[in-house]
């Protein structure tokens, strides 16, 4: 099965993020083994009882629905895509639907987690301690996301505006806008930033090699750092993103203005973080309504 210009496709056209490609090509991969062993050479011999003879061989290796449903999207779009270049007349995974998965119920941190955190002294001079923290707070300050933030460049941050240009899935561009506090740390972090630099790069934060920095130092330092102030098991990049539209809408914040932040295409999935907002909503309501003491 030729992937080659299906990837392509995703690159050039879908504007796909490089770790969405890896992850598409994976699953495709693994969906071409099965096609193998049931000798099917051609994919326009495959029909939708072979696509739910390979659900079902996954979900027998206790493969979970949600992660079944993440490879047949791979699969759909891919027989989407031969369809559209006439390799197929019809779409063989267009029937099908997918499994029901259990929500999962996302728990942020709380606002006294957050401020002891940031609140709490640190060394300025360092060039590490200056950018963790950094890092920390720009996540709770605009909500985006680890990627986003991965490849910022110095470039994107207008300190004369307080905004930043952040780049999202499928390159679509946003503005979001930053507290005061957050600008002086971003001053002081550029300055300790000159003593790391390794030739002409752009990105907005560096290792201490001068290098971009990636997926898993990110995650180790919100891993690092909000495990001093909170037990949850959960702590990671996208918590923190979920702790800042969460905050948002407990203070009352407009449900579409939180979507904007975030860069979500779709109404539906900032509403749930409303979930979150529950029980702020509760208080609300026992506080104002007549009957709510009775």
């Amino acid at each position: 099965m030729d992937l080659e210009s299906y990837i392509e496709y995703l690159e050039l056209e879908k504007n796909y993020s490089s770790h969405t490609i890896i992850a598409y090509k994976k699953d495709l991969d693994l969906f071409n083994s099965y096609l193998e062993l049931e000798m099917i050479t051609s994919v326009k011999d495959v029909n939708f009882s072979i696509i739910r003879g390979w659900v079902t061989s996954l979900l027998e290796e206790g493969i979970s629905n949600r992660s079944v449903n993440r490879k047949m999207a791979a699969v759909k779009s891919y027989f989407k895509f031969l369809l559209k270049v006439g390799v197929i007349k019809s779409n063989p995974a267009a029937a099908y639907k997918s499994l029901k998965v259990a929500k999962k119920v996302q728990i942020p941190f709380s606002t006294e987690e957050v401020l002891k955190l940031l609140d709490a002294p640190y060394d300025k001079s360092s060039f590490i301690d200056s950018r963790d923290v950094l890092i920390i707070e720009l996540f709770y300050a605009t909500g985006i996301r680890r990627e986003e933030l991965i490849n910022m460049s110095k470039s994107d941050v207008d300190l004369n505006n307080k905004t930043i240009k952040v780049i999202g899935k499928r390159n679509k561009e946003r503005i979001v806008p930053f507290v005061s506090t957050l600008m002086q740390h971003m001053e002081q972090y550029l300055l300790l930033r000159r003593d790391v630099i390794n030739g002409p790069i752009d990105n907005l934060f560096l290792t201490t090699n001068g290098d971009k920095i990636y997926p898993s130092l990110v995650y180790r330092v919100i891993k690092t750092y909000f495990s001093k102030v909170s037990l949850k098991v959960k702590i990671s990049p996208h918590v923190l993103r979920h702790t800042f539209a969460t905050h948002l809408l407990d203070k009352g914040a407009d449900l579409n203005a939180v979507k904007e932040l975030l860069g979500h295409t779709s109404l539906s999935s900032t509403q749930i973080y409303t979930h979150s907002s529950m029980a702020v909503l509760k208080g609300v309501y026992s506080n104002a309504h007549p009957r709510s003491k009775k």
